[in-house]
């Protein structure tokens, strides 16, 4: 495997500029990323849906007019990321007209469609023309017998990989999402060319959450997590893209753990990637994008959640101010009060920056304070 010994230009400045943002945002005010599922229709039935997506656009979707009242309260939050998803984003006729609204707002714009016929170059070009930055596509396994059988959809990887290359062509940045259950635990590492060939300037490799769809059952162990978080952070030392580990805030400590080793242990760890920061000095600031911290999702027909893998309603954007949920409702609240975490999350060093992946602290124990199962460490101490 012949990797390039340095990010890309792109990648390298984009997460210059996403680490700039982030030592600035107070997530007590304002999320770093708001994901909204405009709406929940999509031709797919993934296995693991975060969203139980429906092939038909539900009719409470919020309307062209109330999507960009929602628009101008986001705005209220400064210039936080806005990851237009679903189900699949692009089953929306009035799409370009959000995004270019959104963009006029200053709000950052990506997009993360399903990979059906409706990405043409064209709608691509329209996308990038109203301010998209990113497109996000999912690609699970290096085989597409594997990623077909997982996306229930046959001829989806070649798809997939077809918008990849797509967007490359029209001039906008691309992320690839890779879910990471037991069908490709054992197969990631050939995923790597891949993400390569693309020119991808993220690889977003989600652990599973048991939500919607997905069930306990496909989740991979606490030790299999563990060595796959040490893979990861050996690649990043030398792949051409950044890597983000998504619904798994646990890697940041073996990201800081390794780093404290490789240091010797003599000096202050300074680190930032994607989704935290962390310097292990006198006053040892911290920060990590979690669940209701940094971090809010927005489902089809307004429901303001901590996020997609924590889907509990704390307000509803055609009843309330979304800033006033997000900064003050109890749910949030407690979700940005690491002190209130229980067992092993709560007494964890390293619980500032990560904190437990929350969606699936209550997926598998029905308590979002809960510890995160999926943590080596919450797993030995049982």
């Amino acid at each position: 495997m012949t990797l390039a010994p340095n990010l890309s230009e792109r990648a390298a400045a984009e997460r210059s500029q996403r680490n700039q943002r982030m030592t600035t945002v107070d997530f007590n005010l304002s999320p770093f990323t708001i994901a909204w599922e405009v709406s929940r229709a999509c031709a797919y039935a993934c296995v693991h849906c975060r969203a139980d997506a429906i092939h038909q656009r539900d009719p409470n979707e919020l309307t062209t007019e109330e999507a960009k009242k929602l628009i101008d309260d986001l705005a209220g939050f400064g210039s936080p990321i806005l990851i237009f998803t679903g189900g699949d984003p692009m089953m929306r006729p009035d799409l370009a007209e959000l995004i270019r609204y959104a963009n006029e707002k200053g709000l950052r714009c990506s997009l993360t469609p399903t990979a059906t016929a409706l990405p043409t170059k064209k709608r691509l070009e329209e996308v990038r023309n109203a301010g998209i930055r990113r497109i996000a596509l999912s690609l699970d396994a290096p085989h597409a017998d594997v990623h077909d059988d997982f996306r229930k959809v046959k001829g989806s990887w070649q798809r997939t990989m077809d918008i990849l290359h797509r967007a490359q062509e029209v001039g906008v940045s691309v992320q690839v999402n890779t879910t990471v259950a037991k069908h490709n635990i054992d197969i990631l590492e050939d995923m790597v060319p891949f993400i390569e060939e693309v020119k991808a300037v993220q690889w977003s490799v989600f652990f599973l959450v048991p939500t919607g769809r997905a069930m306990i059952e496909q989740m991979v162990s606490a030790e299999e997590h563990e060595r796959t978080f040490n893979w990861l952070y050996e690649l990043s030392q030398k792949a051409p893209f950044d890597i983000k580990a998504t619904a798994a805030q646990m890697y940041r400590r073996v990201a800081i753990e390794r780093k404290r080793a490789e240091q010797g242990g003599d000096k202050p760890v300074t680190f930032q990637s994607a989704g935290f920061q962390y310097e292990d000095g006198l006053h040892r600031p911290k920060k990590g994008v979690n669940d209701g911290n940094g971090f809010m999702f927005i489902s089809h027909i307004g429901e303001i959640q901590p996020s997609g893998f924590l889907p509990l309603t704390a307000g509803m954007v055609r009843e309330d101010n979304i800033v006033d949920v997000y900064r003050n409702h109890e749910i949030f609240k407690n979700l940005r009060d690491y002190s209130k975490l229980k067992g092993v999350c709560r007494e964890c060093e390293f619980r500032e920056v990560c904190g437990g992946q929350r969606g699936r602290a209550y997926g598998v124990t029905g308590d979002y304070m809960e510890s995160d199962p999926a943590c080596v460490l919450v797993a030995n101490a049982n």
